[in-house]
């Protein structure tokens, strides 16, 4: 039987169970790099649950755009395991669950493609991006469906957020969003 390599850091955010960052080795040379970009068999190694992933998107966004804070209502909520194929994002996770010690709480991370690292996002809470590269092809994994009956939208500059910009490009449905604080009531009566 072969050794089993591992090539991904992995480990829970300090500020949310279930969240999990992902790191993988990036092996470059004159070439460019190769890098292994997903691994059930490590995540399961480091503690992360197994998840039938059944979705893969990609959104190609310039500079400033600002996509979020999107989630789907149970039972058509998603977990997603996001990156960037090119260039850099500002990822931002909030926690929408209402029992939660940590509701309403944010955590963000820079995602590139020079660190090729990851955020696996679990059910119960709001996820968004803002560019911050000239463009960025940002992939993730869904492992629902979309269903836009479903999907709801919180403001992103309804929270405390750093998103490191004042005017973000926004699609409609994002500028006209409502604020955390008018959504909170609804929030609560959601059982995840």
């Amino acid at each position: 039987m072969a050794d089993v390599v591992y090539n991904m850091d992995i480990h829970e955010s300090s500020v949310f169970k279930g969240v999990w960052f992902i790191q993988p080795k990036v092996f470059g040379d004159q070439r460019g790099y190769f890098v292994e970009t997903y691994s059930q068999r490590e995540l399961e190694h480091a503690g992360a649950p197994v998840i039938n992933w059944v979705q893969d998107n990609a959104s190609l966004s310039s500079k400033n755009v600002l996509r979020g804070l999107h989630f789907q209502l149970p039972p058509f909520a998603q977990a997603k395991l996001v990156g960037v194929a090119m260039g850099e994002v500002l990822d931002v996770i909030v926690d929408i669950r209402p029992n939660s010690p940590t509701f309403g709480l944010h955590e963000s991370v820079t995602l590139s493609t020079e660190k090729q690292n990851k955020v696996l996002v679990p059910h119960g809470f709001a996820h968004g991006y803002v560019v911050t590269s000239e463009s960025a092809i940002f992939t993730y994994k869904c492992d629902n469906y979309y269903a836009p009956d479903q999907a709801k939208v919180i403001r992103w500059d309804s929270l405390d957020i750093d998103w490191g910009i004042v005017s973000p490009i926004l699609a409609q449905k994002d500028a006209e969003a409502s604020s955390f604080t008018d959504m909170s009531e609804f929030l609560k009566s959601i059982n995840w």
